[in-house]
């Protein structure tokens, strides 16, 4: 997967990047409690994955015109602006991160390998009525872990089960938009809707509206 940045709409925009590329990218535009939380990441993975996040943000804010504000965790680990306003998703999977923000809606990201042990975890994270559909294909079911995933992030609240509590619509390996809900709690009937993106043996998913 290559560097990729994408104005969505006025308001929105995602970005990706690999994290050994942009390693050596200047990081003056963090804010100051951002600095502090670099300096105190030790392990080296760690840090170009965290780098490479915020470098995806600020990429994504710099397309559609908005200054980077800083943004920090809750303690449900999303992230939020330090201005209050607009809403992010940041990701990393292998040698990539991602970030995608949003003005005025909640939104979420992920990106995921397509491997073959997500077929033997499947009744971990799905639902019977989708192991039917995703009939034991890595790609369908690595998609539906990424959908999930993304999803979660959006909601952006612990103590929700990806398997008991996020249900899939069908879809199929040409399907761009990936339907879900969750349901089963206060968040009752909550729907969301999925892009899809893929490339090679990287899955790209992020949430539309």
């Amino acid at each position: 997967m290559q560097t990729k940045i994408e104005k969505i709409s006025p308001l929105s925009a995602f970005a990706i990047n690999n994290i050994h590329e942009s390693e050596n990218n200047p990081m003056e535009f963090l804010s100051f409690r951002e600095k502090l939380s670099l300096a105190n990441i030790g392990h080296p993975k760690k840090r170009k994955e965290w780098k490479g996040a915020r470098l995806a943000i600020k990429s994504a804010l710099d397309s559609i015109q908005l200054p980077y504000p800083g943004f920090y965790k809750d303690t449900h680990g999303k992230s939020h602006a330090m201005d209050g306003y607009g809403y992010v998703s940041l990701t990393h999977h292998g040698d990539y991160s991602g970030a995608i923000f949003h003005k005025e809606i909640p939104v979420g990201i992920d990106l995921e390998k397509v491997r073959e042990k997500t077929v033997t975890l499947g009744p971990k994270y799905l639902d019977d009525s989708e192991m039917e559909f995703l009939n034991k294909d890595p790609y369908l079911h690595t998609l539906a872990w990424s959908v999930k995933e993304t999803i979660f992030k959006c909601q952006g609240k612990k103590g929700i089960s990806l398997r008991q509590n996020i249900l899939l619509q069908p879809f199929t390996c040409a399907d761009q938009i990936v339907k879900g809900k969750i349901h089963g709690t206060d968040f009752a009937d909550h729907h969301y809707a999925v892009k899809v993106f893929a490339e090679n043996d990287m899955i790209l998913t992020y949430t539309v509206w």
